[in-house]
């Protein structure tokens, strides 16, 4: 299989895999209404795929990537129907299914690119960006412009994750000489000592906790230089997305200029959204034309963005929507950036032994990020709304 095949199909699986995340976000407003945080769509949306992420070190070896696959296709076609009932208690239990499915995936496709190499990373990293950009404004263009029910959008993308079965089609003679076998049969190269060391008649209890103490003092080598970072970015950026992107609203009268599909508040944080992901996707497709090394920069710009809308949420000292929306679109340029670079650098730093596992264990650090930030933009978006209505700013409880 060609390179540009590999890049093509792991930028379609890196499509399917975020795009339900991506359209369950851009619905919060939609799902939970104006008397509830944003928040707690996200903190749903994230924390099933962040316990996936952070136990999957220790069992995921295990299964083998297709029963993975199939896995996926039934998580996410079942999750985003029971998404699309509008009950609210219905659409969490959707959501936990397909926030399952999302951060298996990720794990999935983020450790075969260790055996089809960069071209297959660079295609992930620019299909998910590409499914940010393609759910959001998917989701934007059905509701607030085709004015299709809510419910009908999203029952709409439930069929996109038989995609999934392209799987079943890469060629497995792609596979370089480092073990790639073991992904037919499940099971995840384990570091070339584990097996010189222990007896063959250890106790599985020892075994285990063998494997556990192993585990452990392997992640403490990822944490500075690529976990760390992942996480912070992600916690500022999505701390802006669901704690304060919700308050930063406008006037929808002649006092204010807005663009024409602006009729009602929720349409100006789906447009929010949408304006997000297009920067991210044009950074996540960054990965095949340079490579970004100081991943801490990243942190520090995206902080100074958090601090900005802080700013405006509590004093609104800009008048238009365009500020914001650049502004918006430069945060997303930002987290796409530290997404691709990050595993980029895992790429071509970590040890070809030690590489899969590290693909792995790191994806851990953006759910983390954004699970934090849930936490946090449950308490920060109430406050900010409630400093708004009293300084005569009430847009925040319409819809």
């Amino acid at each position: 299989m060609t390179e540009s095949s590999v890049f093509r199909y792991f930028w379609l699986f890196g499509l399917v895999n975020n795009v339900l995340y991506v359209v369950i976000l851009s619905a919060a407003a939609d799902i939970v209404g104006p008397g509830l945080p944003k928040a707690l769509v996200l903190l749903v949306d994230i924390l099933p795929a962040f316990f996936i992420k952070i136990t999957a070190p220790f069992y995921i070896h295990k299964i083998a990537h297709a029963h993975r696959i199939l896995g996926l296709i039934v998580l996410s076609c079942v999750g985003m129907v029971l998404v699309a009932r509008r009950t609210l208690g219905v659409c969490i239990v959707g959501i936990i299914l397909a926030s399952f499915s999302s951060g298996l995936g990720e794990l999935t496709f983020l450790q075969l690119t260790h055996c089809h190499k960069q071209p297959s990373l660079n295609g992930w990293s620019s299909g998910t960006g590409g499914a940010g950009l393609f759910g959001s404004g998917a989701y934007l263009v059905l509701t607030s412009i085709l004015k299709i029910p809510v419910s009908q959008a999203l029952v709409l993308f439930s069929v996109m994750p038989f995609a999934f079965l392209l799987y079943f089609k890469l060629d497995k003679g792609d596979y370089d000489s480092l073990d790639c076998d073991h992904i037919e049969q499940g099971g995840v190269l384990e570091h070339s000592s584990a097996s010189t060391i222990e007896p063959i008649m250890k106790s599985q209890w020892v075994l285990m906790r063998d494997h556990v103490s192993s585990t452990f003092s392997r992640l403490r080598g990822l944490v500075v230089p690529y976990m760390l970072p992942l996480s912070t970015v992600y916690f500022f950026e999505y701390l802006i997305n669901q704690g304060v992107l919700p308050t930063l609203l406008f006037p929808l009268d002649e006092s204010v200029r807005h663009p024409f599909f602006f009729h009602k508040y929720r349409d100006i944080y789906v447009t929010y959204g949408t304006l997000y992901q297009l920067g991210v996707f044009i950074s996540r497709s960054s990965g095949s034309l340079f490579r970004i090394k100081k991943l801490y920069m990243l942190s520090i710009l995206q902080g100074v963005n958090l601090v900005i809308v802080l700013f405006q949420s509590w004093f609104y000292v800009v008048h238009s929507v365009y500020p914001i929306m650049l502004l918006v679109l430069f945060e997303g340029l930002l987290g796409g950036a530290s997404y691709v670079h990050t595993f980029m650098n895992i790429i071509h730093e970590i040890d070809p032994s030690e590489r899969e596992f590290s693909l792995g264990a790191v994806s851990m650090s953006d759910s983390f990020g954004t699970l934090l930030a849930a936490f946090a933009g449950i308490a920060l978006e109430p406050r900010l709304c409630s400093h708004q209505v009293g300084s005569g700013r009430p847009w925040c409880l319409k819809e």
